[in-house]
């Protein structure tokens, strides 16, 4: 039972470890000025949503979805949350974190909270925030918009913050390693399988948005390439040159960061640069598998930590530039607030009704299964004070949904032709500026025609030989980046530069999370190795460690080939699988959280509603979603009905699919998603079922066993928001000599 909090018995001879409940309450006290504030921000996002909602014409301006977004991240973050801190976790700063208890230079660091964020935001901002509202695009701006938005407050954010707390006060515990230690052998051994291979798929995914994006685009791959240099710097610099200079680090980083930029448009005009970094997608795909293995086996203060605080710059200056050009460009949308192909579930960008393939479609900028791996996997051995899980976890989610919601505004904001002509695969237009401008006017679009001198002059004003079919929607993201802010900036001169400054901009995004994953799986993979050969749950084991992150690698490397050579387009058959797998990973991150929380003691049994409304509503979706996939007659929703079809037409030698080599690729990809399909949605089924037998067993014993990891008693301070409170920065000078001392320590260690 965990009712009562534990008494911990702090080192006099300290400062304080933790500012006081008066203190807090005094810096939270409500003034005139603050309740005209949240007034204001109220009405506006009112009128936001009523604007996109209700009030909309033939064309509904794009600041709406800017100011709808914003308020209610406000509104969610400085409210919702606080409940959640208050009610479910009740977070303690004077306990010591994993990583001031276990810190040991490699997995287990106290981290700067402003660096912690970066690292976290970067690791989770996956493909998903960006590709997801793309393709998603087809079925109109309105779900998609209240998807991303409500469902980050009431479901995303609620599955990181909780996560990362949980696995924080069990000592960094994997996933898997919570659902074996609170729903026994049966639902955490399903809880471990489907975390492992759910994982092989959703990096092989992201690492696949990768390869498209960069394919062929030199200045992309020189630019993307200089980070992994340029973050190895940075990371000695904090650690050994100048430790604890954030601020100076920031601006080294970012001063170099632009300079790659730049100089890759130089690199990629000449003739020298054009020849070593304009490569083909199979070569990226294995250059991505290579990084891959060993970015995971670094230590992560060297290149992952840096690496990511380092992009975070450019995703988050990048969203906040985009917003502020929807601001003072207010394009206006004309694409319908639900399509015909939102309607009747038959697009060309993927099949599917509304419900269930939009929720997971879009999911990583509402939803993600993804990032409880990571707020289980590096990001708790790295929390210096556990009141900074709030921003770190909640905050860091918020931020993400503001990725994906602009990343849906660039995307409706281009020509609908334009983007179905770029996101249909070349199977329905031949891969042909031709093909492409037939294909898609026979799809009953309203407006003007499709031409092929469209498709091309587009093409050329971003400097790319061809538009047509390039899936996987970061290169529509890009070009709907590049049309927003050439006309805030530069002109049309400057389409090509924004475009492949985008293109950039999301293969870093994207990688981060390559990155991540796989030192994640590695975690995951060891522990589980560790039943049988406990030599493998010794994380500083280097045999231990190199074998396992090779397993992962060659798992996720060989699903990536898989995507990078399919002739159906790799993304398009793909995705819907890598949407499905991350949305049952998230139920069975919920489906632990509720277990837990039941355990905790009847205190907070009235509050398990948090939890298990996004549990029910994530858990109907996938399971829907499943079905569709694995039992569905449309070839083109149904992964076996589309082997049949194959199958069919390679018995009797009908050459209409395509080549033979062609039709068997599709026949052993179809079977490989069919399979995983009906693997995934049993073992979290199996997960959800022991969750709730848990859950109801604590409810009837008014709580369960207590599962966190002994208190021990905090030697450090920190603020826990991004800018300290007035009491946290008093306390903060206090401390300020015993942690300079401390880092002295490190440098003349280093040295």
């Amino acid at each position: 039972m965990v009712d009562d909090d534990p008494v911990i018995v702090p080192d006099p001879s300290l400062p304080p470890t933790a500012i006081t409940p008066t203190q807090e309450a005094a810096t939270s006290r409500w003034t005139w000025p603050k309740v005209v504030l949240w007034i204001a921000i109220a009405l506006l996002g009112g009128l936001a949503w009523v604007m996109l909602a209700v009030v909309r014409g033939e064309t509904v301006n794009a600041i709406w979805f800017v100011f709808a977004a914003v308020c209610t991240y406000l509104i969610g973050y400085r409210f919702y949350s606080k409940v959640i801190e208050k009610h479910l976790l009740r977070p303690d700063d004077r306990r010591a974190t994993p990583a001031e208890v276990k810190s040991d230079g490699k997995d287990y660091v106290p981290t700067d909270r402003r660096v912690l964020y970066g690292h976290h935001f970067a690791a989770i901002a996956g493909a998903g925030p960006l590709v997801g509202p793309v393709l998603a695009a087809q079925m109109g701006f309105l779900p998609g918009t209240i998807w991303i938005i409500v469902g980050v407050v009431l479901a995303g954010a609620v599955q990181d913050y909780t996560v990362l707390f949980f696995s924080m006060r069990r000592g960094g515990r994997t996933i898997g390693q919570m659902a074996r230690q609170e729903l026994g052998r049966i639902g955490g051994t399903a809880a471990i399988v489907a975390s492992l291979l759910i994982m092989l798929i959703i990096v092989a995914i992201l690492a696949l948005v990768v390869v498209n994006a960069l394919g062929e685009s030199p200045w992309g791959v020189f630019s993307v390439s200089m980070t992994i240099p340029i973050a190895l710097f940075m990371g000695v610099y904090l650690r050994y040159l100048r430790p604890g200079k954030v601020t100076e680090v920031s601006i080294i980083g970012f001063v170099l960061l632009m300079a790659a930029i730049i100089g890759g448009g130089w690199v990629a005009s000449t003739e020298w640069g054009y020849a070593l970094f304009h490569l083909d997608k199979t070569t990226i795909a294995w250059g991505i598998i290579i990084y891959g293995f060993v970015a995971a086996i670094l230590p992560v203060w060297l290149l992952l930590a840096p690496r990511d605080y380092l992009s975070t710059f450019m995703k988050i200056g990048v969203i906040v530039m985009l917003a502020g050009a929807i601001i003072v460009v207010r394009p206006e949308i004309s694409v319908p607030a639900i399509t015909v192909f939102g309607q009747n579930g038959l697009g060309p960008v993927f099949s599917g009704p509304l419900f269930p393939f939009l929720f997971v479609t879009i999911a990583c900028g509402a939803l993600s299964g993804f990032h409880a791996l990571i707020a289980s996997g590096t990001t708790p051995k790295l929390v210096e004070k556990e009141r900074q899980t709030r921003f770190i976890g909640y905050g860091g989610m918020l931020m993400e949904s503001f990725v994906a919601i602009m990343a849906l505004v660039a995307a409706i904001s281009i020509d609908q032709g334009i983007y179905f002509a770029m996101n249909s695969p070349a199977a329905l237009t031949g891969g042909t500026v031709e093909g492409a401008v037939a294909f898609v006017n026979s799809l009953g679009l309203t407006g003007a025609p499709l031409t092929p001198d469209i498709l091309t002059e587009t093409a050329a004003n971003v400097g790319e030989g061809t538009i047509v079919s390039r899936t996987g929607g970061a290169p529509t993201l890009a070009l709907g980046l590049a049309h927003i802010m050439h006309q805030a900036l530069g002109g049309q001169a400057m389409m090509a530069f924004w475009y492949h400054f985008a293109i950039m901009f999301e293969a870093l995004f994207i990688l981060t999370a390559v990155d991540a994953g796989t030192r994640v799986a590695r975690f995951m993979l060891q522990d589980s190795l560790g039943h049988w050969f406990p030599r493998f749950r010794d994380v500083t084991w280097r045999p231990g460690v190199w074998i396992c992150t090779a397993i992962m690698v060659a798992g996720w490397g060989y699903i990536l080939i898989l995507g990078v050579t399919d002739p159906l387009g790799g993304i398009n058959t793909f995705f819907p699988l890598f949407g499905i797998a991350n949305q049952l990973l998230a139920a069975i991150a919920l489906a632990v959280v509720l277990a837990i929380v039941a355990k905790r003691g009847r205190n907070y049994l009235r509050w398990l509603w948090i939890v298990a409304v996004p549990l029910a509503f994530t858990a109907v979706v996938t399971i829907t979603a499943s079905m569709y996939k694995i039992f569905s007659p449309v070839p083109s929703i149904g992964y076996w009905a589309n082997n049949a079809k194959y199958r069919a037409a390679q018995a009797a030698g009908d050459g209409k699919l395509g080549k033979p080599e062609v039709v068997d690729a599709v026949i052993r990809n179809t079977a490989v998603q069919g399979t995983l399909s009906i693997v995934f949605v049993a073992l979290a089924i199996v997960v959800m079922i022991s969750a709730v037998a848990v859950t109801i067993r604590a409810i009837r014993n008014g709580g369960g066993e207590n599962t966190e990891d002994a208190p021990v008693a905090s030697r450090r301070y920190a603020p826990a928001g991004f800018l300290g409170t007035k009491p946290e920065r008093e306390l903060e000078k206090q401390w300020e000599p015993i942690l300079a001392d401390e880092r002295a320590e490190l440098a003349h260690r280093g040295h």
